[in-house]
């Protein structure tokens, strides 16, 4: 069987889109087809592995019925520390490597936190490519059936964290089982500091074109803005030494003398596709899409799952994968009941089972010889449609949704949980009554908005306490986060506003005369609503992207 980089070389177009999007060819029993088969073949290698064992606790299921019966559900806590330490002998298949989430994450949904790894199977690594493709393919095409955007040769611009995070590990999938050339070169990208990667990968696409964007989305955002702010500022003169940079400068400003207005990026280069990482992916959607020339293209994935879903070429609704994991659906009811009683074990459904414009929390099953079992992901899809008839697309359309708990992500370079931002707040030393924070935006940029209620005898003013705050966090996360979120967006992404004094007891006060109960007394808080702010005594300007509910891995559309 060939390769995709095989018929990419080829140019065998028609055996190219089959393999990479021949899913979309799918109906509901036909899918569930595919996940049924894997899902036997991977029981067979979980029955016979110690990790396997342990999750089933001594049972061996055969068939799909009895899996759904005899496993229970799992977090990652479950496969500690087995997967936390990496012990390959207990796995399934032994992985080619491993690879880790990026930062720290509350484990979901249980208070456990640590950096999570997984291991990266030989079956996993190669059905990943497939899926990779079918992103550039879906990313780039104008129709069902297009592959022209997909050559030999195609560059793009490497705008993630390296390898063993997962995104890294995409990036090398590309390299290895697709084509295309990484702006810079993967082995000097892998290195490099992720504000000098950038700056690099943007210098080296002036003289070598750039043809795909990997990377998060508000980096787009930022970049373009900060050529709008340095176009008086411009000096094309150490471009002589480089003709196709020069070249290629000189026609974007006339592009844009002629169409009236500033230098915008999609006059240098003719982007093919933007595969745009981050939860904001789809507020920057317009944005993008006017400085860049393309909508950016949305997918769902994850360090535990790989790619899940993806967009299709209308730039809408996603659409699941069959062949990466099998797939469960707790519905909100079920996990609505869980939240009120943590022993209670939710049920699933499955994808034949959905109903629209109902939510459900993901459940996924790994194939391929990946470790996890029946593992409760923590993010929430709705069910947009069982179809999409304009594209004749007989498989259900989802959207993201958000979190079951209440992790933060800004920007897509850090998800921030309550534990964390309480302990970078009490770090500080500042004398506070209590605090809320929520995800909002200054612009067009994701910030970390705190509002806090100082003691009587705290002398402190709103920036300062700002700039404590993240100075705590980037000692907390030394990796590279929070230092790339400033380097990127030009600007500490932090707020802080006071709240006036007796904010939080006259709150209590006030929840209580509504007969609230003892749990439901206090604000979120993670994301409060405007109601709970302005509750609070604060004036609530709605900005428009100002999220209210937690935000998870990637938005729907």
């Amino acid at each position: 069987m060939p390769t995709v980089k095989e018929l990419i070389r080829s140019g065998r177009r028609e055996d190219l889109w089959q393999m990479c999007c021949g899913f979309l060819d799918l109906n509901l029993e036909q899918f569930m087809a595919i996940q049924k088969r894997l899902l036997i073949e991977q029981i067979e290698l979980l029955n016979n592995s110690i990790i396997g064992r342990k999750i089933m606790k001594g049972q061996y299921p055969l068939s799909v019925d009895d899996f759904r019966r005899l496993a229970p559900l799992t977090t990652y806590a479950d496969y500690c520390p087995e997967l936390s330490e990496k012990h390959e002998d207990v796995l399934p298949v032994k992985p080619l490597f491993w690879q880790h989430t990026s930062g720290r994450s509350t484990e979901y949904p249980f208070k456990w936190e640590s950096i999570k790894w997984m291991p990266v199977t030989p079956r996993f690594f190669q059905e990943m490519g497939i899926v990779s493709a079918a992103c550039a393919i879906l990313s780039s095409c104008k129709r069902k059936g297009d592959v022209s955007a997909i050559k030999p040769g195609s560059t793009y611009i490497y705008a993630v964290a390296p390898r063993p995070y997962t995104s890294g590990t995409f990036a090398y999938i590309v390299s290895e089982e697709v084509t295309g050339t990484s702006l810079p070169p993967l082995e000097l990208a892998e290195k490099l500091p992720f504000e000098e990667r950038i700056q690099l990968s943007f210098k080296q696409a002036l003289s070598k074109g750039c043809d795909f964007y990997f990377g998060i989305s508000v980096a787009l955002v930022a970049i373009s803005e900060k050529m709008n702010q340095q176009m008086g500022k411009m000096d094309i003169r150490p471009l002589i030494t480089q003709p196709r940079a020069l070249f290629r400068v000189i026609r974007g400003l006339i592009k844009s003398k002629l169409a009236g207005r500033k230098l915008l990026p999609k006059d240098l280069w003719n982007i093919r596709g933007i595969l745009g990482s981050g939860t904001d992916a789809d507020i920057f959607r317009d944005v993008i899409k006017n400085a860049w020339g393309r909508y950016p293209f949305n997918l769902y994935g994850s360090t535990e799952a790989g790619i899940v879903a993806m967009q299709t070429w209308d730039y809408k609704d996603m659409v699941f994968i069959p062949s990466g994991n099998f797939l469960e659906f707790i519905p909100q009811k079920e996990y609505s009941k869980w939240q009120s009683d943590n022993s209670y074990e939710p049920q699933t459904i499955l994808m034949d089972e959905v109903i629209p414009g109902e939510k459900y929390e993901l459940v996924i099953t790994n194939f391929h010889g990946g470790p996890l079992s029946r593992y409760r992901t923590g993010d929430i899809f709705k069910i947009a449609s069982l179809s999409n008839e304009k594209l004749s697309i007989n498989l259900p359309q989802i959207e993201f949704d958000g979190r079951v708990d209440d992790v933060m992500d800004i920007g897509g370079f850090v998800r921030l949980t309550e534990k964390v931002i309480w302990q970078a707040v009490s770090n500080t030393a500042i004398p506070y009554v209590d605090w809320v924070a929520r995800k909002e935006f200054s612009g067009n940029i994701p910030i970390l908005h705190l509002y806090v209620e100082l003691k009587t005898d705290a002398a402190w003013d709103e920036r300062k306490m700002a700039e404590a705050v993240y100075s705590q966090l980037k000692k907390m996360d030394e990796d590279f986060l929070y230092g790339d979120v400033e380097s990127v967006l030009n600007t500490m992404p932090i707020k802080v506003s006071f709240l006036p004094a007796g904010a939080f007891v006259n709150y209590i006060a006030f929840r209580r005369a509504q007969g609230a109960d003892l749990a439901h007394l206090k604000p979120h808080h993670i994301n409060p609503s405007d109601k709970e702010l302005a509750t609070l005594g604060t004036k609530v300007q709605t900005v428009p992207g100002a999220i209210g509910i937690p935000v998870g891995v990637s938005p729907g559309k």
